[in-house]
């Protein structure tokens, strides 16, 4: 028969596990919708997405388009809307452990995002600069724009968001002042957005050519450097989940010798 303890032990420990499993979870999700729409367009890119001006266009490429779009916007509010909703108002209360366990969740999605930043600003930002040297200047609205800057960035921007409003939420330290390396983690990904307005802005007045050391593109480039501000966000993480662990670390040892004397107390009584 389990006994309080025991329980209470085993929901400690368990409060204590990296999300390990959601966070697999969430990076197969990913892997397989950024997978399903390369599939897409590897089989339609040249035979539907070469000419803005189609018929053809509209029905397979700008449908991706306002899908994905709606889809990302709602995504976004409700997201960030639960997570708001749902705030912890009382974080000076929180045990060290649960605060221990909110940061590992935290790092979880920190993780997610880098995974995320790899595959949009190499894989499919490698794959946009494959097709401006294969079909030169173009529409804003292509196959490689549509996965990039409407898709790619979107979700880019959303998982870092999403960790950031978390944080603000549900940790103190991060709740209690606005952290400057988190700031720029999150600003960074989002003025890309406006810079791919200005990008696209020049590129059809006066920068027809694509060039990809273009002075037009150096702001992309520096938007990207934001994403170093993570070894700062790091150090602020770790420092605090050192400190914790050593709490909790104490409180176990603690609780193990309480219940190690109330043991041998009990065979003694036992015996006696």
């Amino acid at each position: 028969m389990t006994t309080s303890v025991e329980a209470s032990d085993d929901a400690h420990d368990r409060a204590l596990r990296a999300p390990w499993k959601a966070f697999f979870g969430m990076l197969a999700f990913a892997a397989a919708v950024f997978a399903a729409y390369r599939i897409y367009q590897h089989e339609t890119a040249f035979t539907f997405g070469l000419d803005y001006f189609n018929p053809e266009f509209a029905t397979y490429w700008m449908s991706v388009l306002y899908s994905e779009l709606a889809i990302e916007v709602l995504l976004g509010i409700a997201i960030v809307g639960y997570l708001w909703i749902t705030r912890d108002r009382n974080l000076d209360k929180i045990t060290p452990s649960e605060e221990l366990r909110r940061y590992l969740v935290l790092m979880s999605q920190l993780l997610m995002f880098g995974a995320i930043a790899y595959v949009v600003t190499s894989i499919y930002t490698e794959s946009d600069a494959a097709w401006h040297q294969v079909t030169v200047r173009d529409t804003d609205f292509t196959p490689t724009h549509i996965g990039l800057f409407y898709f790619g960035v979107p979700v880019f921007i959303l998982s870092v968001l999403t960790a950031f409003v978390y944080a603000r939420t549900r940790i103190p330290a991060f709740a209690k002042r606005v952290s400057l390396p988190f700031a720029l983690l999150v600003a960074g990904p989002v003025m890309i957005m406006p810079n791919l307005g200005f990008n696209e802005w020049g590129h059809t007045f006066f920068y027809a050519e694509e060039l990809f050391a273009a002075p037009i593109h150096w702001g992309f480039v520096l938007l990207g450097w934001a994403t170093f501000a993570a070894g700062g966000l790091l150090v602020q993480i770790l420092t605090r989940v050192v400190q914790l662990t050593q709490v909790v670390s104490s409180a176990d040892v603690q609780q193990t010798n309480i219940k190690s004397e109330a043991a041998a107390n009990a065979e003694l009584n036992a015996a006696a």
